[in-house]
């Protein structure tokens, strides 16, 4: 959801549609609606056979959430660009990389476009240079006071297409429109299309895909309509034969309202990623109550064709309760890598650092499991090193949700010097409700001592607990330890 800085801040008939209908009421019944397919998130490809359709959906009960290793990303320190409110834009993977674009408000100017990176979809998140990676226009220009809501695509080797939402000071320019960036890696550098912006007043970009060469771009649009929570939009699409346009905007938006009253999305829903995967086009989006504060959990609709779409039976698929502290999971945006979907998002708190919410950001993630049994690889801490007779913070560690599995084992990974005396001690702490954690150790593990060279041992916990925070101790006095490593693999 966009702050600005001035405010207190299927269509097939007959015989399939009878059958697909059956089929996916008694699988809303039975409480699982899955996706099944290739190991990356999919942007294109051809419209679902009928057969695809019927075949689109695995499984038999919810989908598990497991909140991620919050927060992943952080607004960056006092003077940087990003110093100030951070959120979520796209997560995007290529080879082996993961993309996690977001906006940010920083050193005096407005929303700015940047990037981190990690090899694993948990991170650790490394942010790229100390630049955004896509700036704001000449003053006059359309973009001159925003640039947010990035949306990337691969298409085609070293061809990358960038749709972000724009918004400009003059006022010819105060309603929110679209431009296009190319680039030949998604690092950029990133070069803005000279004909943009290419669609006006269209709201905050959530996502584009391809379909048999043509190109869909979902917004959220039009922002603030009527009966609708703060600047929250019901869900449009605009169509395309090229990145460039001319775009059409669909007779038929919006594709998606909010909720009944009474809904938990009644409110209205934040900017949010439409994804097509295995012939069906799926969503995830961030919503919330009409009446009360903007507190925003994450639910899932589903589409044939990519224009009707139904809201998932069991909605919220990946309530704000879950993670410790969170007020809000907003600008949902996902990479569906089975039996794990990764919902990366904006993190705002109840409570953090004496400020209260909405105006204390982060990003995080939320994992989905689709499927039984399964084993997810949680980075706990990355440290360079630790210096000799330190130990770390409790603040250091994200909290462990364990309330959803049925196993977890630490992994301690580090490498001693040739003169290393002592191995590193991990402690492990406890919590009820994952923000007040005990004073004393509910395990206590020795790492295996092996002078000059990387040292990895496992220990199995028990999960009778509800959250736990890790802290790893330097016993030796004398010599520092590197390439600290604490991974949490949770499973069932």
């Amino acid at each position: 959801m966009i702050h600005s800085m001035r405010e207190t801040r299927i269509g097939k008939a007959g015989l399939f549609c009878t059958v697909a209908a059956v089929l996916v009421g008694m699988l809303l019944l039975s409480g699982g609606l899955w996706c099944e397919g290739a190991s990356n998130r999919a942007r294109g490809g051809d419209l679902p056979s009928e057969s695809e359709s019927r075949n689109a959906f695995l499984g038999s009960g919810p989908f598990v959430q497991i909140p991620g290793p919050n927060p992943i990303i952080t607004p960056g320190p006092d003077g940087a660009w990003d110093d100030g409110v951070t959120e979520a834009a796209d997560a995007f993977r290529d080879v082996d990389t993961y993309y996690f674009y977001y906006h940010a408000i920083g050193a005096g100017k407005g929303y700015r476009l940047g990037v981190a990176t990690a090899t694993s979809p948990l991170g650790p998140f490394k942010k790229h240079g100390d630049k955004p990676v896509l700036d704001l226009g000449p003053k006059g220009s359309w973009d001159d006071l925003y640039v947010a809501c990035a949306m990337v695509l691969k298409d085609g080797p070293e061809k990358y297409y960038m749709w972000y939402s724009g918004h400009g000071r003059s006022p010819k320019h105060r309603k929110w429109s679209i431009g296009l960036a190319t680039a030949s890696h998604p690092l950029g550098p990133w070069e803005k299309y000279d004909g943009n912006p290419i669609l006006k007043d269209f709201g905050y970009v959530g996502g584009v895909v391809k379909v048999k060469g043509k190109y869909r771009l979902y917004c959220a649009h039009p922002i603030s309509g009527p009966g609708y929570k703060g600047d929250y939009s019901p869900l449009a699409v605009a169509l395309a034969d090229s990145p460039e346009g001319p775009w059409t905007k669909y007779p038929g938006n919006p594709l998606m309202e909010k909720g009944d009253l009474g809904d938990w999305d009644d409110g209205g829903i934040s900017e949010a990623e439409v994804l097509y995967h295995n012939g069906m086009f799926h969503m995830f989006y961030g919503g919330t109550e009409l009446y009360g504060p903007r507190l925003e959990s994450v639910g899932y609709a589903y589409s044939f064709d990519g224009f009707k779409f139904t809201k998932y039976g069991r909605n919220p698929v990946a309530k704000r309760q879950a993670n410790p502290n969170a007020a809000a999971f907003a600008e949902v945006h996902a990479i569906i890598e089975p039996p794990f979907i990764y919902l990366y998002h904006t993190l705002r708190y109840e409570k953090h650092n004496n400020r209260s919410f909405p105006w204390t950001e982060d990003l995080g993630v939320q994992v989905l499991v689709t499927e039984r049994p399964f084993g997810l690889d949680m980075p706990v801490l990355n440290l360079e090193s630790l210096d000799a007779g330190k130990i770390t913070r409790l603040h250091d560690s994200p909290s462990v949700c364990l309330s959803t599995v049925g196993k977890v084992a630490l992994t301690a990974e580090c490498t001693y010097s040739q003169e290393a005396k002592k191995p590193i001690r991990i402690h492990v702490r406890s919590s009820y409700d994952g923000i007040s954690y005990d004073t004393s150790d509910l395990y206590t593990f020795d790492s295996e001592l092996k002078p000059g060279q990387l040292s990895r041992k496992t220990f199995e916990l028990d999960t009778r607990v509800r959250f736990i925070k890790i802290l790893v101790e330097n016993p030796d006095e004398s010599e520092s330890v590197s390439n600290v490593k604490i991974t949490a693999t949770l499973g069932d």
